[in-house]
């Protein structure tokens, strides 16, 4: 993203002033065009909803929207999108570079790295750009709310929506309070989580990793655990744990869907926040980063993966 400064914006535009009254949003700017970014921008461009997804530089936004394309295309040759649906989405989404382009949005949501000094220097700059009444939202998975927020003067209109992998697919959403956070900002966000994108959404209290990311990387680092001990094969363990509890998807093919690279932040996170042994990352899935297996996004990680991300059998671990 461009690093840009300039004097704040006293007040929005009328429409989008009146979407803050009613928690009704035409137009969201996403930050960050990685795959959370484009999973939210078609997410939200699929209802209907104005996008500006915010990148670094041309050559970034134009990967992100390619990406974006191959993404549609993929849900097309499932026979989960028309033809004509992925053309209105990608007329709705609006590449950009210059961060000051999110002022003319209500309802702003960060999706860059998991990385906490990141964030606060961009929430920073979306608070002197963005009007006032701008509603700003992460999409941490492990960070703290009140910490982001602290970069602002705006800490009632900060709060976490934290979406989880695939976007458009997952019906859940945790709106996660930090303690500034105003009961006016929480019912707008789950006003547009559930009535504009109809998802679940689930109220978190600020705490390391919130319900969802805090249950899930417990049970995958425990799993990484039993393969490096020998306990049984990556298959093994993944149709133990999808048979033996009615899971969609066992936790190590889950993790190369996450990417391991997030996963092990994610746990770092939580192991520096609360000093818990089961969240120390498993010395594997160290090992499987630094090698730069990170899973399907990658073609390795616990399993191998084909060019369209179809897994095909166990890597060698």
């Amino acid at each position: 993203m461009a690093d840009q400064q300039t004097a704040p914006i006293s007040s929005l535009g009328l429409s989008a002033a009146s979407e803050l009254e009613g928690g009704i949003f035409s137009r969201v700017a996403v930050i960050g065009g990685g795959t959370m970014g484009q999973g939210l921008a078609h997410t939200v461009a699929q209802t209907g909803v104005e996008v500006i997804l915010v990148e670094r530089d041309e050559e970034a936004v134009e990967r992100a929207l390619a990406e974006l394309s191959e993404s549609l295309d993929h849900e097309i040759n499932r026979w989960g999108m028309t033809a004509s649906e992925k053309r209105a989405i990608l007329a709705r989404v609006k590449g950009a570079t210059d961060l000051r382009e999110a002022a003319s949005a209500a309802l702003v949501i960060e999706a860059i790295h998991e990385d906490l000094e990141a964030k606060i220097t961009l929430f920073t700059k979306l608070d002197a750009i963005c009007p006032q009444q701008t509603i700003l939202v992460t999409n941490t998975a492990s960070l703290s709310i009140t910490e982001i927020a602290a970069g602002t003067q705006r800490g009632d209109r900060v709060i976490g929506m934290h979406f989880l992998n695939p976007v458009p697919k997952i019906p859940l959403v945790e709106l996660v309070r930090g303690l500034g956070t105003s009961n006016d900002t929480f019912n707008k966000a789950k006003s547009f989580a559930e009535k504009q994108l109809g998802k679940t959404a689930v109220e978190v209290f600020e705490y390391p990793g919130g319900v969802t990311t805090r249950v899930i990387v417990a049970m995958i680092n425990e799993a990484m655990y039993c393969v490096m001990e020998g306990v049984a094969s990556q298959e093994g363990i993944d149709t133990a744990i999808r048979l033996g509890y009615n899971f969609p998807i066992g936790p190590l093919a889950l993790a190369d869907q996450i990417g391991l690279d997030q996963v092990s932040a994610w746990m770092e996170s939580l192991f520096h926040e609360l000093g818990d042994m089961k969240y120390r990352p498993c010395p594997l899935l160290r090992k499987l980063v630094r090698a730069g297996h990170l899973g399907r996004k990658t073609g390795r990680g616990f399993f191998h993966y084909d060019e369209q991300g179809n897994r095909l059998h166990a890597a060698p671990i």
